[in-house]
């Protein structure tokens, strides 16, 4: 039996410090009077050897749990990068590039030029999406750049037509209006889907895929309605036939599928694809 005295812990060498040792009462603790020549538990009590049998039992121990924790560690996925060299995205870049020069001409009034290349932006549309699907040119960056071009001369066309009194105001605000809140949503999917790390730099380039736009039916007639209503507008001024009737009808066929195809993003789970899910 140990005498009732204050007990006070050895100390252990340094290695040991870090974990846990099971040894007996006797071994770990000795008394405050242990200094007394004559006490019956005097003993010479000297710091663990390092070349000890436990010492090398916890290197091994904690060598072990190393290895483990490194293999355990998940490893980044590796950035995918796309050939975004195409065909296709090609003519959708010279689409965008020619949306402001159609405003500009809308502007000046040169309504016959502007029907001309607002024609080629209809027609390229058409060839860049009918290459992608014959010869197996699709890319992800396709999927949202195409839909993107729509929505920058729409943008671009609805504006100035309704500058020049040519577009009902109302018209105008719906159609802006879906395609503000689309833009958003676009760059909020883009960012939450980007692969780390999420840089300005790597946000911009488009050779890293992380979310793909898949457009709703309705959204697809949409678009056509939007363009034939445009296109018609720029064209009236230079056409001999009263187009006035048939343009109001087409506004309001126009402002109903452009709330029906904004909803139809919202409430479609099909509509944008995460590439990049953890």
């Amino acid at each position: 039996m140990l005498p009732s005295r204050t007990l006070r812990p050895i100390q252990l060498h340094s290695r040991l410090a870090a974990r846990p040792i099971a040894l007996c009462r006797r071994c770990i603790w000795s008394t405050a009077s242990v200094g007394s020549r004559n006490h019956p538990l005097k003993r010479d009590i000297s710091p663990v050897p390092y070349n000890s049998r436990i010492v090398k039992r916890l290197r091994h121990q904690a060598s072990s749990n190393t290895d483990k924790e490194v293999a355990e560690k998940p490893k980044s996925a590796p950035s995918i990068h796309e050939d975004i060299y195409t065909i296709p995205n090609f003519l959708t870049v010279t689409r965008i590039a020619a949306s402001p020069v159609i405003g500009y001409l809308i502007l000046q009034d040169a309504n016959t030029w502007a029907v001309g290349l607002l024609a080629y932006a209809g027609l390229s549309d058409l060839v860049d999406g009918w290459i992608a699907r014959r010869w197996n040119r699709r890319t992800v960056v396709g999927t949202i750049i195409d839909p993107m071009a729509d929505k920058i001369l729409m943008t671009i066309l609805t504006v100035c037509l309704a500058v020049k009194g040519a577009l009902p105001v109302w018209v105008a605000s719906i159609i802006l209006g879906r395609d503000v809140g689309l833009a958003i949503s676009a760059i909020y999917f883009r960012w939450i889907s980007l692969p780390p790390p999420k840089t300005f730099s790597r946000y911009w380039d488009f050779s890293l895929p992380s979310a793909e736009v898949r457009p709703t039916t309705i959204s697809k007639y949409n678009t056509f309605l939007q363009l034939a209503l445009v296109g018609l507008t720029t064209a009236a001024p230079i056409l001999s036939v009263d187009l006035a009737p048939t343009l109001t009808i087409m506004q309001y066929i126009v402002a109903t599928t452009t709330i029906w195809s904004g909803a139809s993003y919202i409430f479609s789970k099909d509509a944008i694809k995460i590439l990049n899910k953890p």
